[in-house]
């Protein structure tokens, strides 16, 4: 039987046969009675399947992987896909194979995995390779290490080095053109929720309708692992909201996701994931706009707020980010801001006396 990733209704399962499935499997329903966020899940539940195809393919079973193993499935994700004879339709940028953030986090479902072999008597020993760390002679606190966790440091438990990218923002052109083009309010107050409350896709889906007060123009979030945050949002999305509710809504809909289907058989469930995308897929071609990606509007909020000089500890709380440095990398600034800051620092200097 072909390996593969089977939604049920209890999450995200493992199909297929041997000893190495069913120990994937009750990890991933351990993962379940810990409370691991449905999305966390799912995204172990692919990377378990893609050690088990490595595994397939080498001969390896989990009570018998070495550490050494473990860096050779790293070099196996980095081979090209266009080595897989079996493709169809071959992604364009399949040549430069798995991200490191993608391999970083499949090391991390590993050692989990193995953690869980363990104690569940499996293997007597982890084999995953311990990360490197920094010296703790030399702290580096970081923009904002003042109000970091000393038990936790940045960057702890990654083998593989992730470029560390600005977070990549809209024009003022490009979220204009595509929020015109947004055919119903419910669109219209889901990328507004993105745009003006900096709310991630999945926050968006899964809000409730008890969890916005009109009122004060205010929407409760539970983000990241199970933290609250109450994050105000401006007008334009309250009254985009209060259009979906009172015209587009089905009436005497019991779904109590804030968001749901408007037509087809499933009118009335909340919004999935591929609806979501489907919506920004459809409308950014049509606006001529490809940039524009549901995370995207979420950097734009962060960087327009770190632009008009909030304080970070602030921003870091309304963007629910659980480091420091993740809301420090909201503080850069553009090649115009720097060229008129520099020619201001030459006029004072030519201005100020020998």
């Amino acid at each position: 039987m072909v390996l593969q990733v089977r939604h049920e209704r209890d999450g995200h399962v493992l199909v297929g046969s041997g000893e190495d499935v069913e120990l994937a499997n009750r990890f991933l329903e351990h993962l379940s009675t810990r409370c691991f966020a449905p999305a966390t899940r799912r995204a172990y539940a692919f990377d378990l399947l893609s050690f088990l195809r490595f595994c397939t393919e080498r001969g390896l079973a989990l009570a018998t992987v070495a550490p050494m193993d473990v860096f050779d499935f790293l070099g196996w994700l980095q081979r090209s896909c266009l080595d897989s004879s079996d493709r169809v339709v071959i992604p364009l940028n399949a040549a430069r194979g798995v991200a490191p953030a993608t391999m970083n986090r499949r090391v991390a479902a590993l050692r989990g995995l193995f953690e869980f072999a363990v104690v569940a008597g499996v293997r007597s020993s982890r084999p995953g390779p311990t990360a490197r760390t920094s010296s703790s002679v030399r702290a580096r606190r970081g923009l904002l290490g003042h109000v970091r966790s000393p038990s936790r440091g940045v960057g702890q438990g990654r083998l593989v080095r992730q470029p560390r990218r600005l977070p990549e923002s809209l024009s003022a052109h490009e979220v204009a053109a595509f929020v015109a083009d947004l055919g119903t309010a419910r669109d219209r107050a889901m990328a507004l929720l993105m745009l003006l409350g900096g709310l991630r896709s999945c926050e968006v889906r899964g809000r409730l309708l008890r969890d916005v007060d009109m009122g004060l123009r205010r929407v409760l979030v539970l983000g990241k692992g199970g933290k609250e945050r109450v994050v105000p949002v401006d007008r334009a999305f309250f009254t985009e909201l209060a259009c979906y509710l009172r015209t587009e809504r089905p009436p005497g809909c019991s779904t109590p996701q804030c968001f749901v289907v408007l037509r087809g058989p499933t009118r009335g469930a909340p919004v999935t994931e591929a609806g979501l995308r489907h919506v920004f897929r459809i409308h950014r071609d049509r606006a001529g706009v490809p940039r524009v990606r549901p995370h995207r509007l979420r950097h734009t909020y962060g960087t327009e707020l770190a632009s008009a000089g909030i304080d970070l500890v602030v921003l870091r709380d309304l963007m629910g980010h659980a480091s420091p440095e993740t809301t420090a990398g909201y503080i850069h600034l553009s090649v115009e801001t720097l060229a008129a800051e520099y020619a201001r620092a030459r006029l004072a200097l030519a201005a100020a006396p020998s």
